[in-house]
This record gives C-alpha cells, sequence and structure tokens, in this order.
C-alpha cells in the first residue's frame, strides 16, 4: 500500500501533464505572449508605417517566418534571438491570434 499510492499518483501526474500540453493554450496566455511583440509590430499586430504588420496576417506565414528566425534560416536583429523563447506549439498560438486580428 505504502509503494501504490506514490506509485499511482506518479502515474496521475504524469498523465495529466501529457494530457495539458496537448489541450490549446488558454486565450488570455496566448494574448500575454503575443503583447511582447507590440513594441515592435504594435498593438495587436497593427504596426506603425516602417514595421511590419502582424495582424490579418496568415497563421502559416508567420509560423514559417517564425521557424526560419528560430532555426537561423532568417537572420535578425532581434527576431533570431526572441524567436528562441518560444516553444513550437506557443510560435503556434501566437500566429493564430494574429491571424484572427483585423487588418
Amino acid at each position: 500500500m505504502k509503494i501504490a499510492f506514490p506509485l499511482a499518483l506518479s502515474l496521475f501526474c504524469a498523465v495529466s501533464t501529457a494530457h495539458a500540453q496537448t489541450q490549446s493554450p488558454d486565450p488570455l496566455q496566448v494574448r500575454s505572449w503575443a503583447a511582447g511583440c507590440a513594441n515592435c509590430h504594435g498593438t495587436n499586430g497593427r504596426a506603425e508605417a516602417g514595421m511590419a504588420a502582424l495582424a490579418g496576417v496568415d497563421k502559416d506565414v508567420i509560423v514559417q517566418k517564425m521557424q526560419d528566425y528560430k532555426n537561423g534560416r532568417t537572420p535578425g536583429t532581434i527576431m533570431h534571438q526572441l524567436s528562441k523563447g518560444y516553444s513550437d506549439a506557443q510560435i503556434v498560438a501566437i500566429a493564430a491570434f494574429f491571424a484572427s486580428q483585423k487588418k
């Protein structure tokens, strides 16, 4: 009995963690991640002149660009560093957020 409970608890935690990782992230969390892009890309991706706007851009385009920065295929001044701070799932979620915004 002393071994069974910790083993069952460990198994439950492992399954719960795996399940949580497959769920979509909380929309408020995604919005918070996207807010970090506002300094350069504007609030909700609506950039000022001279900067790249993200609002309304196709999700797959944003994901590909972020992956290109993250993997070193596209040089950048700061994007190659910032992109490495996000998991692939976070990048997809952020891209979906910006794609859903009005231009």
